[in-house]
């Protein structure tokens, strides 16, 4: 068996976030706000997106190359019809480990006990504030944030452990709201994880003077409930983890603006069309579709992602700023965050 790929930086390819869907049903003002993805916009069509039988392969030959985890994202793939079929034929995959989930949690409570039974482990929630009003901002005009709460809950029942929730923090916006968040999930085993603001994709006016730093973040929770460090449980991973003095669980904070973790990164992204993206601020990617539903054999497939991968560069985190470019970059519905 040859030796598994590593990129120019010697990072190997272990996780694999894999879209199922580029539709969602919030507008973000971050994602896909509403004035540029309203009801003209053209999604991907069923035949466009990866059907299960071509995911579940490309799946294969992702693990055959030492992906271990998965991650599924959309734009939101709770809207992908028989996703719980899939979950289940992804968890039969040899070589991967672990199977997780990254929600708006809208329609998580219909679907949270059917997706744990098919082979789904853990899930992750966007959830960017707790106060009605401005939580109807960032999702676009949606009032439902006791139908993500009663998702989160229903996560919990289904026994998806743990639960995390995601919430990117902006400055005058929802900053005030960060001690709320934490409070309401402290001692129940959510783990609340608080992301800078990142300028993913093209479409959401991002300003540098809008991040809040991890390390402001962690100043304010930690004055209020004292933390302590915990240790990665694995290379590579994103979020630093703090755990409450008290026993009351823990906090993550994930540092993409201030502290760049590329050096690290594992990570590959695979579009609901079939587009393999080698960072989460890339600018183009590589078709698979189109080889694969030419008749590509599964040699041919490996040596693509293979070659692909062996040539990454990719640390843009890390060179913000420094090297301008009028390329423009994936949008985060396509390969979600």
């Amino acid at each position: 068996m040859n030796a598994l790929p590593l990129d120019t930086l010697r990072r190997p390819l272990h996780d694999l976030r894999l879209s199922v869907m580029d539709r969602c049903n919030f507008r973000c003002p971050y994602c896909m706000p509403r004035e540029a993805f309203g009801d003209g916009y053209r999604f991907l069509s069923s035949q466009e997106r990866l059907s299960a039988e071509e995911t579940l392969r490309l799946a294969r030959l992702f693990a055959s190359l030492g992906v271990r985890k998965l991650r599924i994202t959309g734009g939101e793939p709770l809207l992908r019809a028989g996703l719980a079929d899939l979950i289940g034929d992804l968890s039969l995959v040899p070589g991967i480990e672990d199977i997780a989930l990254t929600t708006n949690g809208v329609l998580l409570k219909q679907q949270a006990a059917a997706l744990q039974a098919a082979g789904l482990r853990r899930v992750t929630v966007s959830l960017d504030s707790l106060d009605p009003a401005i939580f109807r901002e960032l999702s676009g005009g949606f009032d439902g944030l006791s139908t993500v709460l009663d998702g989160i809950e229903a996560a919990l029942l289904a026994g998806l452990a743990p639960v995390k929730i995601n919430c990117v923090v902006q400055r005058g916006v929802n900053e005030d709201g960060v001690l709320a968040l934490v409070e309401r999930f402290r001692g129940t085993g959510v783990q609340v994880r608080f992301i800078e603001y990142m300028d993913v994709g093209e479409r959401h006016r991002w300003k540098a003077e809008r991040v809040v730093t991890s390390r402001e973040l962690h100043t304010r929770i930690h004055a209020r409930w004292p933390l302590l460090p915990v240790a990665p449980t694995h290379p590579g991973e994103v979020a630093e983890r703090h755990a409450f003095v008290d026993g009351a669980g823990e906090v993550g904070f994930i540092s993409s603006v201030s502290q760049p973790f590329c050096g690290g990164c594992s990570r590959a992204r695979l579009s609901a069309a079939g587009v393999l993206y080698t960072c989460l601020f890339a600018t183009t990617g590589l078709d698979l579709r189109a080889p694969l539903r030419a008749g590509a054999s599964d040699d041919e497939l490996l040596d693509l992602i293979s070659g692909r991968w062996r040539g990454r560069e990719d640390r843009y985190s890390e060179l913000r700023g420094l090297a301008p470019t009028d390329a423009r970059k994936v949008e985060m519905h396509h390969i979600g965050g």
